[in-house]
């Protein structure tokens, strides 16, 4: 039987600023699978990290051919959609939570779809997984905060590993092909419980960024 393979999107949320160009080269030399982009609009989420994100994506786009996975922590999803699309990310992940109606939900599933980004879907912590099982038919991925969003470097909340195992359960019941991923408080003492949870995408941030080698890290993190 073939070894899981687990990938890593690194969080360039807290990167430093003047380092941009290194910390992002280090991270693709230590063979990160993404670059993970956390937009945030000051409303949704109180922290604003939107126009810092357009412009570091973009910077990424000229000097990496690493894929970009979106995360949109923002009220105007289809607008940021339309912001964001200009760097051809891989992956485009909406909040379950910024839209009104189960229409909108499949709206924006289909406006991602037609800029040609896969499709994430995520839930905060406080959202049952039972209120996005309708729609994973149509998304390539499922984003868990395990973590409240909107800050850097919280502590994981290990209560979620019981709603990815529900989410993974839910995919193989129903043979979908969507990806887990993960993102909040993810290090070397909590990976493992969310990877038998049935994880296979790891955000990293801090746990990468503070390491003296990221390779060391990423390496760990894809075991």
């Amino acid at each position: 039987m073939n070894e899981k393979v687990y990938e890593v999107s690194a969080s360039i949320l807290n990167i430093e600023k003047g380092k941009e160009a290194e910390i992002i080269l280090n991270l693709e030399k230590a063979r990160t699978d993404y670059y993970h982009i956390d937009v945030m609009d000051g409303k949704f989420v109180e922290k604003n990290t939107y126009n810092w994100m357009k412009e570091l994506s973009s910077y990424i786009k000229r000097i990496s051919n690493l894929p970009l996975d979106v995360h949109l922590m923002v009220e105007d999803v289809k607008s940021a959609i339309d912001d964001f699309s200009a760097v051809e990310p891989n992956i485009i992940t909406f909040h379950y939570e910024a839209c009104k109606s189960d229409e909108e939900v499949m709206d924006v599933i289909n406006f991602i779809k037609q800029n040609n980004a896969k499709v994430g879907i995520s839930i905060k912590p406080n959202t049952p997984a039972e209120k996005i099982f309708k729609f994973l038919p149509y998304v390539h991925l499922v984003l868990v905060m395990t973590v409240e969003p909107g800050k850097g470097g919280q502590t994981f909340l290990s209560d979620m590993v019981s709603k990815i195992e529900k989410i993974k359960k839910y995919s193989i019941e129903n043979n979908l092909e969507y990806q887990i991923e993960v993102d909040g408080g993810i290090n070397l003492a909590t990976c493992e419980k969310v990877k038998q949870a049935g994880a296979e995408i790891l955000v990293a941030g801090t746990a990468i960024l503070k390491a003296v080698d990221y390779k060391v890290i990423i390496d760990e993190l894809k075991k």
